[in-house]
């Protein structure tokens, strides 16, 4: 059976972590994890909440049968219909081109590159405003 939690957040925090590399600090954050069986599936990570804007970060087991239509609405209602965010931003590594697919299948947009902006690696600005996110549009369920 499959859930969809936002506690123990510290535990999904560390699975989101663990799964890139360590290169972010989260602090003052909120999470949601899917969980099958008791265990992570997947983990986002939200942080940097500056109205109206917030950063999002997300790791998963890898395998292709974490990412349900029910999970996607509920990592897009948070910060756009529950926190009231017009913009979600997502930090990639240039060469993370499977992280980059995703990020672009999932509807963000790059918006921007920092040249080493991560320590062995250029660092690609994602984005998504709320008018952008097909994800909103579905129905839990459906």
């Amino acid at each position: 059976m499959r859930l969809i939690v936002n506690q123990p957040k510290e535990t999904i925090a560390e699975f989101v972590r663990e799964r890139t590399r360590g290169v972010y600090p989260f602090a003052n954050f909120s999470a949601l994890g899917l969980l099958e069986d008791g265990k992570l599936l997947a983990g986002v990570v939200y942080d940097h909440y500056t109205p109206p804007c917030i950063m999002m970060h997300i790791a998963a087991v890898p395998t292709k049968t974490w990412a349900t239509r029910d999970f996607a609405f509920a990592c897009f209602d948070f910060p756009f219909n529950q926190l009231g965010c017009r913009v979600v931003i997502g930090l990639v590594a240039k060469r993370n081109k499977g992280a980059r697919r995703f990020d672009e299948h999932l509807g963000f947009v790059l918006r921007g590159t920092i040249p080493e902006g991560f320590a062995d690696d250029d660092m690609l600005i994602y984005a998504m405003r709320k008018s952008e996110c097909k994800w909103l549009e579905l129905k839990k369920g459906a």
